[in-house]
């Protein structure tokens, strides 16, 4: 059975490729020749042109969470603009708990 394929990208050039998991997460970015970021294969690519939907995937990529598919579906809840990320921020900086918890809660308390 062939391996499947999983998402690489390239934030300064807003670009995705799937490519085949071969074990390693050496890519190089075709267009400008920088280190491509394995994301998992769960995860939907926005339109190079939406800056917002960038941005807020740029700030979970730094906060260290993937889109990796789980035994039940999909990667979970991700927040898609900078609002929720940044109601997510103020939870995190008053409650105590990680960034990356807080970024990837449906709902906050």
């Amino acid at each position: 059975m062939p391996h499947a394929k999983t998402s690489y990208v390239c934030l300064p050039c807003r670009a995705a490729y799937k490519q085949r998991y071969t074990g390693d997460h050496d890519r190089i970015c075709p267009r400008c020749a920088q280190s491509l970021i394995h994301v998992g294969s769960a995860f939907a690519t926005p339109r190079r042109r939406d800056t917002d939907a960038w941005r807020t995937f740029s700030v979970l990529l730094h906060a260290g969470i993937r889109f990796h598919k789980s035994c039940c579906g999909g990667p979970g809840y991700r927040p898609r603009t900078m609002s929720e990320v940044r109601e997510r921020m103020a939870y995190a900086r008053t409650s105590g708990e990680p960034f990356a918890r807080a970024l990837v809660r449906r709902n906050l308390p």
